[in-house]
């Protein structure tokens, strides 16, 4: 039987039947069920179309029809039949190229200057790369070829078709024509501003008047960003005044990717609309500053911490996001071994002591400390926390934010907070011998404490705490365990493939055999061709026992404490994400380059 030449849903449906991806069950069952399958998603649509989404809902697609069916994939346990599976196999049997359209990777003039923004939406169609003269187009209808030639005789441009999902197309058309609209309006309003946050401007014209934050098209511009952050599960959002242009940039599973360049004179008021609805002075622009934003995404709440901080062009600000579904999670699913899932748990069972949280920033300790005190919520314990600033506002606990300015340190608030009746306390840092005093002082009138330090590993925790002048016998007495810990990428499951270690890598490792077969990630569309796709945690859990206790009591060098720890099981940060790469979580680069 002959390919389709019109885009139907029987067509499609028929065609997937033929590529294996339909049973003739599940055939018969679609195409009974198609148009009051089709009148519900439309129904849902039109309950749900808002200003910002209505566009694209007014009709639904075949590849949509079928993938809402959600039929699990023959071979496939756990594998529905989606949108993107049906549209490439759609392109295979056209003959067209499948693209899955990669946000991180557009350029943002190429997307909105070459097809007007109504002409894009009406077709689904989008610019995706333009080389040479020319343009290569994502389409959602392989057969609207009609659309095509009409664009290439406008735009007297060669047109190169692919093929890509209507939700891809809309997201992008979205996002992008949104974002670019805001900016264009904006930078009209803009023009006749000038730049006097550059260091290298010596004169400062007299007559400027800033734009003010509130401007509408600056609004929707912010708008746009932080939902399109939101989508990519940005951890960080960078937005950094260069000479001539603003540069704005992501960080993504720990890697930072740039995203947009706007233009110079939007830079500060898209700074003032940040900074006011964060509550900060929006006339400071010489100090650094922070603050707090809460908003909402998918309905759920998701926080927003904001600094900004002044460097030679402007303002820099960095919005760290908070999605409480990486910050609060089951401590189970974190990435521990059973071993120190076990150990950790004992330490958190005790009703008083200190447990400490070390690595690097980014390494994943915040996360930590609040899914281990949500474990640890009930209506019976009284958990107060101290920290700077609050990282992630939770009801279910008693959070006391900083205050340097005001004179509310870590020191003076551990200094009364056992007024407040705690169970449990929580320190966000110790960092000087004040508060790693008043912590040792807590846990010794019978509360647990859990808090961070900045080391390198378990061991040199307690050289650090002897550092910070804490008596041998007072961290003898009230430090439970140590948990030092880093966030390795893990290997993309789409793309992954099997190496085999070197010699000069197995004798770097200090492995003991010739030949060991590990994983990595070729890159593919799913993981942006990076090779690797979320994070896992490295878990290094040290028991304070008997004999770490009397080492410390005596006089005690690092190499020591290590030496009696490895003697009593202490599985270190090198041997485990050892572990895990031969496991095929992640690769021998990553160890690496999370463990030296």
């Amino acid at each position: 039987m002959a390919e389709p030449k019109k885009l139907t849903f029987e067509n499609l449906a028929h065609l997937m039947e033929r590529r294996g991806l339909l049973s003739r069950d599940q055939l018969h069952d679609v195409l009974a069920r198609g148009k009051a399958q089709e009148s519900r998603i439309l129904s849902l649509h039109h309950s749900g179309a808002s200003r910002r989404s209505a566009a694209g809902t007014e009709f639904v697609s075949p590849a949509e029809l079928l993938a809402s069916f959600n039929f699990e994939l023959h071979g496939s346990p756990g594998n529905n039949l989606t949108e993107d599976i049906i549209t490439e196999a759609l392109a295979s049997a056209t003959g067209l190229t499948y693209l899955k359209i990669d946000p991180l990777r557009l350029d943002l003039n190429i997307v909105t200057d070459h097809i007007p923004r109504p002409f894009a939406l009406k077709n689904l169609i989008v610019a995706v790369e333009e080389s040479t003269g020319v343009i290569t187009v994502a389409v959602a209808d392989p057969f609207n070829e009609a659309i095509v030639n009409e664009l290439a005789s406008a735009r007297r441009l060669e047109i190169r078709r692919v093929l890509s999902s209507k939700n891809d197309i809309l997201k992008i058309l979205r996002e992008f024509y949104g974002f670019r609209a805001s900016v264009v309006a904006a930078e009209a309003e803009a023009s006749t501003s000038i730049d006097l946050g550059n260091l290298e401007q010596f004169f400062k014209l007299k007559g400027h008047q800033d734009i003010e934050g509130t401007d509408k098209h600056v609004v929707s511009a912010v708008e746009f960003l932080l939902n399109y952050a939101f989508d990519q599960h940005a951890s960080d959002i960078h937005i950094e005044p260069k000479r001539e242009t603003s540069l704005i940039r992501f960080r993504i599973d720990g890697v930072i990717h740039n995203i947009h360049v706007i233009p110079k004179p939007l830079h500060a008021p898209i700074i003032s609309r940040i900074k006011m609805l964060s509550r900060m002075d929006l006339a400071e622009k010489r100090r650094p500053q922070d603050g707090r934003i809460k908003t909402n995404f998918n309905n759920k709440d998701i926080e927003l911490r904001v600094s900004t901080v002044p460097v030679a062009f402007g303002e820099k600000v960095v919005i760290r996001v908070f999605d409480p579904d990486i910050l609060l999670q089951d401590l189970d699913s974190m990435g521990f071994y059973p071993r120190e899932m076990a150990l950790y748990n004992s330490f958190l069972r005790r009703p008083n002591g200190i447990i400490l949280v070390t690595g690097p920033t980014g390494s994943g300790k915040t996360t930590t400390l609040y899914s281990s005190l949500r474990s640890l919520s009930s209506p019976e314990v009284n958990i107060v926390t101290v920290e700077d600033p609050i990282e992630m506002v939770m009801e279910e606990f008693n959070q006391i934010g900083v205050q340097q300015g005001i004179g509310v340190s870590f020191d003076s608030i551990l200094r009364n907070i056992l007024r407040q009746d705690p169970d449990i306390i929580m320190i966000g840092e110790i960092r000087d011998r004040e508060t790693a005093e008043n912590a040792v002082q807590a846990a010794l009138t019978g509360h647990l404490v859990l808090s961070t330090l900045h080391t390198n590993d378990s061991a040199s925790t307690i050289i650090r705490l002897l550092d910070l002048g804490v008596p041998p016998f007072l961290i003898s007495a009230t430090l439970l365990g140590i948990v030092a810990q880093r966030l390795v990428r893990k290997i993309c499951p789409h793309c992954k493939k099997v190496r085999t270690l070197s010699l000069d890598e197995c004798e770097y490792l200090q492995l003991t055999e010739k030949t060991y077969t590990v994983w990595e990630g070729k890159g593919c569309k799913e993981c942006r061709g990076t090779g690797y796709k979320g994070r896992s945690g490295l878990f290094e859990v040290m028991d304070m026992n008997d004999r770490l206790k009397a080492l410390v009591a005596g006089s005690v060098d690092l190499a020591t404490i290590v030496e009696a720890a490895c003697q009593d099981g202490l599985v270190t940060l090198r041997e485990i994400a050892i572990k895990k790469m031969l496991e095929g979580v992640t690769t021998y680069e990553e160890v690496i380059a999370m463990t030296g």
